[in-house]
């Protein structure tokens, strides 16, 4: 009888996400809420598809969750054989629409098999690219101390209260139209005194998300000397200084490029690295600005004034452009720029997850490029 009732009991599902921390596992909402609260999709570039991509049918348990900055097939036999419930794939495999779910072409098997052995799939991708001390961060510290800016900072995520809007106007509106404004969902709104050709008015000041905005101004052009009247202000929250895509790193103290090669080949683990003398510039010259941006850095890049460029991969013309201007290029190919992040990672999601989800790092993860 008691038994009977402990697993009616654990049935419900916040008796079970209690009972499964208990336990030492997360089901995957709580895995997921986790994520997004450590690097919120929101910083994503809106081209990016990020977020949970791949969710077996619920209950899902999660108690080991496997890193890698590419989803192979050979990562995924990795994930079943280590009996991993979980893969958060830095890159995105489902990218580009699917149309079908067919063992035909590798992707389409990766997500079958994902779902045939009930592993999720999560991916952060350019979420991370901006977080603070995240892998652009992480990238930065390649070439030594330094204090860092992100080359083009993050927008906040959202306004307060989704009211985005300010409109004002005066008010000659009757009482029955004025409530109306007054009732719609996500709308505020005050009067206030103003002095207007030497006439004391009634001025209305609403603050309102997009949808009551496009409804405000619908019940206001009802009247056309009060729609006349209107003055519409977007809201807008400064930047994020921390976060953003790309890195301006100042050393602290300068160094040789010869040194700052060195260095870099440490930090991500590589016995060679492609490199772009900047125009004028030998190994001897002195760098005291590293711009850096992971995967493929030439949009983030261009343009900005540094002593070198470190990312994965450019363009043969953006490399050219960046030298001709007196800029060294050091590139180590797209995902080596990223993968290293992946040991720090771990820790701060173990961390994040409270210690109930045991977090690995690929070991078959590697970039599909050899220097040979």
């Amino acid at each position: 009888m008691l038994l009977s009732w402990t697993f009616k009991s654990l049935l419900q599902p916040t008796s079970l996400r209690t009972w499964l921390a208990r336990r030492g596992v997360m089901d995957l909402c709580a895995v997921v809420s986790h994520l997004n609260a450590f690097a919120p999709p929101a910083l994503a570039e809106s081209w990016d598809n990020v977020g949970l991509l791949v969710e077996p049918s619920p209950p899902h348990m999660v108690q080991k969750l496997l890193l890698t900055n590419d989803l192979t097939e050979d990562v995924l036999e990795e994930a079943v054989g280590m009996g991993a419930e979980m893969v958060l794939s830095y890159h995105p495999p489902i990218f580009k629409a699917l149309k079908r779910l067919t063992c035909g072409n590798w992707k389409e098997r990766l997500m079958v098999k994902a779902l045939e052995k009930r592993i999720a799939i999560y991916s952060p991708h350019t979420a991370y690219d901006a977080l603070s001390n995240g892998v652009n961060d992480w990238l930065g510290r390649a070439t030594g101390p330094c204090v860092s800016l992100p080359l083009r900072a993050s927008s906040s995520l959202s306004y307060p209260g989704g009211n985005a809007h300010v409109l004002e106007f005066s008010c000659g509106l009757s009482e029955s139209v004025l409530s109306r404004v007054k009732s719609l969902q996500g709308a505020c709104l005050r009067t206030f005194q103003v002095s207007e050709e030497g006439e004391n008015r009634t001025r209305v000041r609403l603050s309102c998300s997009q949808k009551a905005l496009q409804q405000t101004l619908a019940i206001l052009a009802e009247d056309p000397c009060v729609y006349r009247s209107v003055e519409l202000l977007t809201l807008q929250k400064p930047p994020l200084l921390d976060t953003g895509m790309g890195r301006l790193c100042t050393l602290t103290e300068p160094v040789s490029l010869a040194t700052a090669l060195e260095r870099i080949k440490t930090h991500v683990g590589l016995n060679h690295l492609r490199l772009g003398i900047g125009r004028g510039k030998t190994l001897e010259s002195s760098v005291s600005t590293v711009a850096v941006c992971a995967g493929s850095g030439s949009s983030v890049l261009s343009g900005v004034p540094a002593d070198l460029y470190l990312t994965g991969e450019m363009s043969h013309h953006d490399v050219l452009d960046a030298v001709a201007e007196g800029r060294s290029v050091v590139l180590c190919e797209h995902s080596n720029s990223e993968r290293g992040y992946l040991k720090e990672l771990r820790v701060q999601l173990e961390e994040r997850l409270e210690g109930k989800v045991q977090v690995v790092v690929s070991q078959t993860d590697r970039d599909p490029l050899q220097v040979v």
